[in-house]
């Protein structure tokens, strides 16, 4: 009974928080809402017993969406008087969300303590080894049966990285390299001038 009461909520939140991630005006609402989007997906992946996908949502994407909620308030134009007064305004509604999620990771570990729901009839031809956790059984996949396309994967986030340095790589024109040789051999009466300024003549530079 709970697991299907868990379910209902995480998965009307989910819609919900994705229908608010568009319907937002305001970037960083639409990043906030995404966030509770991805915790309740893992919810979702709880209840089914997936437990490292839903490891893997909370650390990855929600990590990788912290970075980019950074990146969004670096790029764009945001006025943070009025995001400091909308802070004062949003904030029994936020702490009301916060409570909503704390509510919802109790059910959900109740829930997933309670048993994982059944999805269908199992032909016991992905069945984990006896004893072996959901990690361990996906470790033996990825580096047996899975091992060519898992560095495929690798090997096409490598070429994605490098192109990105070297698309944004760019050697500036208007100034010189540095010249390891010439800044060891500069004598310190070349780097230092010792001088007597007039009163009121200011400083030369």
């Amino acid at each position: 009974m709970i697991q299907t009461l868990a379910f209902y909520i995480f998965a009307s939140l989910v819609i919900a928080s994705a229908v608010m991630v568009i319907m937002s005006r305001n970037p960083v609402h639409s990043v906030l809402w995404l966030i509770v989007a991805f915790f309740n997906a893992a919810g979702l992946m709880v209840l089914v017993g997936a437990e490292f996908i839903a490891m893997l949502l909370v650390i990855v994407y929600v990590g990788a969406v912290a970075v980019l909620f950074l990146f969004v308030v670096m790029m764009l134009d945001i006025d943070f008087a009025e995001l400091r007064a909308g802070f004062v305004k949003n904030f029994p509604l936020g702490l009301a969300i916060a409570l909503v999620l704390l509510a919802e990771m109790v059910m959900g570990l109740g829930a997933y303590k309670a048993g994982g729901m059944q999805l269908g009839t199992p032909d016991g031809t992905a069945a984990a080894a006896v004893g072996a956790s959901n990690i361990k059984a996906i470790g033996a996949l990825l580096y047996s049966k899975y091992l060519f396309l898992f560095e495929s994967a690798g090997i096409i986030l490598l070429v994605a990285m490098i192109g990105a340095i070297v698309l944004t790589h760019r050697q500036r024109g208007d100034t010189r390299g540095q010249v390891i040789s010439r800044q060891v051999a500069r004598r310190p009466e070349e780097a230092t001038v010792n001088t007597q300024p007039e009163v009121g003549k200011g400083v030369q530079l």
